[in-house]
């Protein structure tokens, strides 16, 4: 399933990057039964964020889906990393969480948010289907124009 999952990816331009360690006081990922939740991503390449600034300002909408992007593909990276490479432990993508760093009358969330969701099901199909929040902040670490989180459900050990 892993190689499966590497290869989809690669077919959307994308492969599994290496984690880097949590940038604080936290962990990248936790599990509480059978659900594993991922910190948020920031869109990177090579360890470094990519597509810093503000939508409407610095950043356009096609930029910031492509970061919302880059994000899942960051999400799943973390995700590989928790189950060591074993993909058939996932059950299904619960939910995702999306924070876009965007000017006050920009209000086309959603539609940025689709590069993450996008991703998600064309690498996992039906188990990458999950219920979203896309939500518009002042600001973002790094000044990332894009954060994603996410809840996984994983299949009963």
């Amino acid at each position: 399933m892993s190689e499966s999952i590497r290869t989809r990816l690669a077919a959307l331009g994308h492969e599994l990057p290496a984690v880097t360690p949590a940038a604080g006081n936290y962990v990248s990922t936790t599990r509480a039964g059978n659900l594993l939740f991922v910190a948020g991503q920031i869109p990177a390449r090579d360890g470094t964020a990519v597509l810093c600034g503000k939508l409407g300002a610095t950043i356009d909408e096609a930029q910031a889906r492509q970061a919302a992007e880059l994000c899942a593909v960051g999400v799943l990276a973390q995700l590989d990393a928790a189950i060591g490479g074993d993909w058939s432990k996932v059950a299904r993508v619960v939910r995702i969480g999306g924070f876009i760093n965007a000017v006050d009358t920009f209000d086309g969330h959603s539609r940025v948010m689709n590069g993450a969701s996008d991703l998600l099901v064309a690498v996992l199909g039906e188990r990458g289907r999950h219920a979203r929040t896309s939500v518009g902040v002042a600001s973002l670490p790094a000044g990332a124009v894009v954060e994603v989180d996410a809840v996984i459900e994983l299949v009963a050990a």
